[in-house]
């Protein structure tokens, strides 16, 4: 099979305003990105000065997030589809990596930030550069999990009689990844990258204000900005950077995503077509000679190229024996810095940590609840709504860029309000955690579920209308049956959000007054702002194991009966 260019000729397009709206756009983004690199290899000091709480440094500060934002997200997507390709379609590799992506997903930002900046700023021999890297990695932590979850469900369930045919006509695994598995994951792809994208948003303030050899580290970004504004109080300051927040996540949803989602639509699996939603930016550069010569000139000879390069190569040696020795090469990677970790001084931490253990178990299981509490809760109005944006394009065309505003606000702005209002009705925050997490989680049942409900065939949703399905009639011979797949991704990856989110919701600051509750979250974050590595540790193991146990006792049967019974089929 190879690559061929749209059916509209390129060649009989004419320079016109879509090729000037997109150099100024370009020229735009290269202007805003030389002017916030100045100083990215400078010495260590420049990161331990205090945070200009000044407006005229939030414009800065808040495109620098958004590029370690964008840098994060171009990995985690290469991450995803690598690691999710290795464990749909390799049976011994899926006993090793679904459990590792298990554990991942639990170990919090934290933890990753706490064991890779050391390393990093050694490595960069203590230039602002390995705070950088250890920020993007942060950040990558924070999406990378949820996007892998999304690819390795669609790839388990991709329709048997599609799979059927792409035997009979013999496709390579290369030609069968491209044209059949990577666009039957498009639609969840995208959806669950907007979703990370937005989770990004919520744990810049812990990429980008963390403890360093006992100093305070406040890398330029609007995180920082957030974190200094609650440490002074200022009102004022947190406000701003909302507002400039809002901004970032309006316009990228705009000029990104919204392009984005109409291009995935066209991956529908249905034979009645449906309408598709629309985008400015999309038109703009299907529009565009410029980029329609690139298209024709360079993009698809380099796809066809790779073809035949890969058509070539020995059966069991294309993409799938390439994906499986990138999943193995990540496995020795990870295990590797364990080993050098542990030779490094982690013994003495495992020692302290050991006495740390019982009382660990019983914060965790208090943890555990209000995770279970905050999945339940925001799947009761996530899935009604999430399937009512799903069916509807007109609601999808209001609901999909809300969705993506409020899952992008960081949600640890509004603790500090929050926890005032508790206070006032004497609400403790051993139950007002519930719902700090559930800001955080609830919308990765959302978007999961609405990824499945825009992938449902249209030709089915007739037949549904055709014999008068309706009420609870229509939810349970249709609804629930096809987004049930996307349902259990979602809780999964709800379930690893809220342990996450535990640690910013059980322990809250707001100008030098910080108020905890009594679970495994809050002894992490008291941990990491103490220094206290022993703690750390053990929080961070033992989340790991709750997490672990909770995937393979809940939701693994879960995710074995969406690949055996409940999936669409074409």
């Amino acid at each position: 099979m190879s690559w061929v260019a749209r059916t509209e000729n390129v060649r009989q397009r004419r320079f016109g305003w879509p090729d000037v709206f997109l150099l100024l756009f370009v020229l735009a983004i290269l202007a805003a990105l030389l002017s916030v690199s100045h100083g990215e290899v400078a010495p260590r000091p420049d990161v331990l000065v205090p945070v200009n709480l000044a407006p005229s440094a939030l414009p800065g500060d808040a495109l620098r997030s958004l590029a370690r934002i964008f840098i994060a997200f171009a990995f985690s997507l290469i991450f995803s589809i690598a690691y999710g390709y290795a464990a749909a379609r390799s049976a011994l590799l899926r006993r090793l990596l679904i459990p590792l992506l298990d554990i991942l997903q639990s170990v919090p930002v934290l933890g990753f930030l706490a064991a890779s900046v050391t390393f990093l700023v050694a490595l960069t021999r203590g230039s602002v550069l390995g705070f950088e890297i250890a920020a993007v990695f942060a950040i990558f932590t924070a999406q990378a999990w949820n996007m892998t979850f999304a690819v390795y469900h669609s790839l388990a369930t991709v329709p048997r009689d599609l799979n059927e045919a792409s035997d009979l006509m013999c496709l390579s695994p290369w030609a069968k990844l491209t044209h059949l598995e990577l666009p039957t994951a498009a639609i969840p792809l995208v959806l669950n990258s907007m979703l990370s994208f937005g989770a990004s948003w919520f744990f810049l303030y812990a990429s980008e204000s963390f403890e360093y050899a006992g100093h305070t580290v406040r890398l330029p970004g609007i995180g920082s900005y957030i974190f200094a504004a609650q440490e002074a109080g200022n009102t004022r300051a947190m406000l701003l950077a909302l507002g400039a927040m809002v901004v970032l996540i309006i316009v990228v949803d705009q000029l990104f995503w919204r392009p984005a989602i109409a291009w995935a639509h066209k991956f529908k699996l249905e034979q009645t077509p449906s309408p598709d939603p629309s985008s400015f930016v999309l038109t703009v550069l299907r529009r565009s000679a410029i980029v329609g010569a690139m298209e024709e000139h360079i993009a698809i000879p380099i796809l066809n190229w790779i073809d035949r390069v890969m058509a070539r190569r020995r059966p069991g040696s294309g993409a799938g024996g390439s994906a499986v020795r990138l999943a193995w090469v990540v496995f020795a990677l990870i295990l590797a810095a364990v080993v050098v970790a542990t030779a490094r001084g982690a013994q003495p931490l495992v020692a302290r940590g050991v006495t740390l253990l019982p009382h660990a178990l019983l914060l965790g299981l208090a943890t555990l609840g209000r995770v279970l509490a905050s999945v339940v809760l925001g799947a009761a109005w996530t899935v009604p709504v999430g399937v009512a944006i799903g069916l509807s394009p007109k609601a999808a065309r209001w609901g999909e860029p809300i969705s993506q505003i409020a899952a992008s606000f960081p949600a640890n702005i509004a603790f500090p309000f929050a926890l005032a209002l508790f206070l006032d009705i004497g609400l403790s925050l051993n139950i007002g955690a519930i719902p700090l997490m559930m800001l955080g989680t609830q919308w990765y049942i959302l978007f999961n579920v609405m990824a499945g409900t825009i992938a449902i065939p249209a030709d089915m949703k007739e037949a549904a209308r055709v014999f008068g399905l309706k009420g609870v009639a229509f939810w349970r011979n249709l609804i629930l049956p096809a987004i049930f797949p996307s349902l259990v991704t979602g809780g999964i990856t709800a379930a690893g959000g809220a342990w996450n989110a535990s640690i910013v919701a059980e322990f809250v600051t707001w100008a030098h007054h910080t108020v905890a509750a009594q679970g495994l979250g809050a002894m992490i974050a008291e941990a990491s702002a103490t220094g206290n590595g022993a703690a750390i540790l053990t929080g961070v193991v033992v989340m790991s194991a709750l997490v672990v146990a909770m995937n393979r006792f809940i939701w693994r049967p879960l995710y074995a009966l969406a690949e055996t019974r409940f999936h669409v089929e074409a």
